[in-house]
């Protein structure tokens, strides 16, 4: 295995994994950076959606300070609750 190689991590064949990165590599910073940005966007999205349907009764604000908390603490969704009540 080559340094570096992800294949244990990985479900994916390692000769179709190898035509991934080699796609990945041709692509301009831009196009990845697109790329990435499109992956986060998604990924906030479904997180947003599992928090939803686990507590129906959130309102959207709910669910959105609720992802703040999960991801990077409940000091800093405390803060933003609080910023939210007095604007």
């Amino acid at each position: 295995m080559k340094q570096g190689s992800t294949a244990l991590l990985s479900d994916t064949h390692p000769e179709a994994e190898q035509v991934q990165i080699e796609l990945l590599r041709k692509l301009s910073v831009a196009e990845r950076f697109s790329k990435v940005r499109a992956l986060t966007a998604r990924t906030l999205g479904l997180s947003k959606r599992a928090i939803a349907r686990a507590n129906p009764d959130f309102s959207p604000e709910e669910v959105k300070l609720k992802l703040i908390e999960l991801h990077y603490g409940a000091d800093l969704a405390q803060r933003v609750r609080e910023y939210l009540a007095n604007r």
